[in-house]
């Protein structure tokens, strides 16, 4: 099983599969109620037992991207999840402590948890109604799991082995799991290793080798195949060994089987659109939204004068923006009434997070520093980090300015979704207020096809930026601190420069700078 490779001499972004999966398995454990690097661990456990289990290198490769994917559409039904069992990642955190070995096992685990945060009259009501409705909900739960995953290792590019991988997870040796009650060796091994791999890590972390341990023994024929659990038991010691020292992280990444294998540009695109697809359907009321967020934003920036390069990273950006929406129960998401103080903090994190799923990479770090910006603010006000002015780079105030507009056109469960003159009004008066970049407003409105409220053009066909870059220039600025003023590389000012002395017929500093004079452009713009 391999990626599928473009064609020979495709451009390649340098993003390896192992660094994007990484990168979703930490959002994966968000929405599982997990720790971070869970799925990490998980990975390493089920890859250490699969070696000590004699697996050849082509079965361990489906170990691998079995235990880094099959988890991941946990949160597709997380909407119908939250109106039957209320938290949805405390439901999903719970089920690991649960043995359904028995007939009475599932529903018992599904009543406990029906109604779960309501008041006393209103969990009546939603346990009588689940009787019926939400019990046919709730058994088709795992089931859409597996489908979402195994969907998304498709669109990945990922071979049919790893699919069957996915499609068995939540099968158990007994064979009362899903989707098709297989047992035994009807299970493959992979899917075995990572189904006990995901359960000890829980119990280990939470309470050490013994109850990890413990556990593998309690399940042994019933949720977990005899002789993994032996394997694991005889040696769990050493397969536990180091795992709170190592960095989980570069472990996982260095382990992957195809190491030469890095993503085309066409396929990282692909990649992180099914991403955005996947983080949006958490929640009926933001499907399309990360599409609509990241081409917005990636036309805004060239409206606004970016490069073709830094418009891509915006676009890219955009995509995975709201990926630490993950990490917020939908309880609080689709709340239609006013929320608590405490529901609002947790709001506040989603770009936190975000930032701490994409930063781990080396190779995604660029477009966490945009993405983590979508919901700061130029007075300060904004969040998670409350940072203000100059520290915002114009990537970060146009993204943030395209999520403000694209979301205001969309429906929320607190009110209906706004015409486009209507949001465009709210973002201009974000603007006026200092809290919003009034060029970044101005580019996204341009962008969204409504009429421009500046000039229409500049002088020899310069852009906003190239005026901007001119100004420096022809006050004496170099490259650098041109670069520095404006919070974007020397690069990108070398090649402004360039087209600013093609523009104006110019060829050095001075002349540029007459220029500019003469055509009054050394107000600001």
């Amino acid at each position: 099983m391999r990626v599928t490779l473009g064609a020979q001499g495709a451009r390649t972004s340098r993003v390896r599969l192992a660094e994007l999966l990484g990168m979703l398995s930490l959002a994966t454990d968000l929405g599982l109620g997990q720790s971070m690097e869970h799925v990490l661990r998980q990975c390493l456990i089920a890859l250490r037992l699969a070696g000590r289990m004699g697996m050849d290198a082509a079965g361990r490769e489906v170990v691998y991207y079995t235990s880094l994917l099959a988890w991941v559409g946990c949160h597709v039904d997380a909407y119908e999840q939250a109106k039957w069992f209320g938290d949805d990642t405390a439901l999903k955190e719970d089920f690991r402590q649960t043995d359904f070995a028995t007939a009475v096992s599932g529903p018992l685990f599904m009543l406990r948890h029906v109604g779960a945060g309501r008041g006393l009259p209103e969990r009546v009501r939603i346990g009588a109604a689940f009787m019926t409705d939400g019990r046919r909900a709730g058994e088709a739960m795992l089931r859409n799991h597996w489908l979402a995953a195994d969907h998304l290792a498709e669109q990945l590019g990922l071979g049919q082995p790893v699919r069957d991988g996915i499609e068995q997870t939540f099968e158990r040796w007994d064979g009362n799991g899903v989707p098709k009650g297989a047992s035994r060796q009807e299970i493959l091994l992979a899917s075995r290793l990572v189904n006990l791999a995901d359960v000890v890590e829980f119990f280990h972390r939470t309470g050490g080798t013994q109850a990890a341990v413990a556990v593998a023994r309690e399940r042994r024929g019933t949720q977990f195949d005899p002789a993994v659990v032996d394997a694991f038991v005889e040696d769990a010691a050493a397969l536990f060994a180091d795992l709170d020292c190592v960095d989980c992280w570069e472990a996982v990444v260095a382990a992957e089987p195809a190491l030469s294998v890095q993503l085309t540009d066409a396929q990282f695109e692909a990649a992180l659109e099914a991403i955005a697809d996947f983080t949006d359907v958490k929640s009926p009321f933001t499907l399309g939204h990360s599409r609509a967020v990241a081409d917005l934003a990636g036309q805004a920036a060239r409206v606004y004068g970016l490069d073709d390069a830094e418009s891509t990273a915006v676009r890219r950006a955009g995509l995975v923006h709201d990926i630490g929406r993950l990490g917020v129960p939908n309880t609080i998401w689709d709340k239609a009434g006013p929320l608590t103080r405490a529901e609002v903090e947790r709001i506040r994190l989603h770009p936190y997070w975000t930032d701490r799923a994409l930063a781990c990479s080396p190779a995604l770090a660029s477009l966490a520093a945009i993405a983590v910006q979508h919901h700061e603010r130029l007075d300060g006000s904004g969040y998670p980090r409350g940072l203000s002015g100059g520290v915002l780079t114009p990537q970060g105030r146009i993204l943030a300015a395209a999520d403000f507009y694209r979301a205001r056109t969309e429906p929320r469960p607190h009110r209906p979704a706004c015409t486009a003159a209507e949001a465009a009004a709210q973002l201009t008066a974000e603007a006026k207020a200092g809290r919003m970049d009034g060029d970044a407003v101005a580019a996204v409105l341009g962008a969204a096809g409504h009429r421009a409220t500046r000039r229409p053009a500049w002088p020899g066909g310069l852009t906003r930026r190239e005026v901007q870059v001119l100004r420096l220039l022809a006050r004496g600025l170099s490259n650098g601190e041109i670069a520095e003023q404006l919070v974007i590389s020397r690069k990108t000012v070398s090649h402004h420069v360039e087209h600013i002395y093609a523009k104006t017929g110019t060829a050095n500093r001075a002349m540029a700078g007459l220029y500019a004079v003469r055509h009054g452009l050394m107000d600001d713009a």
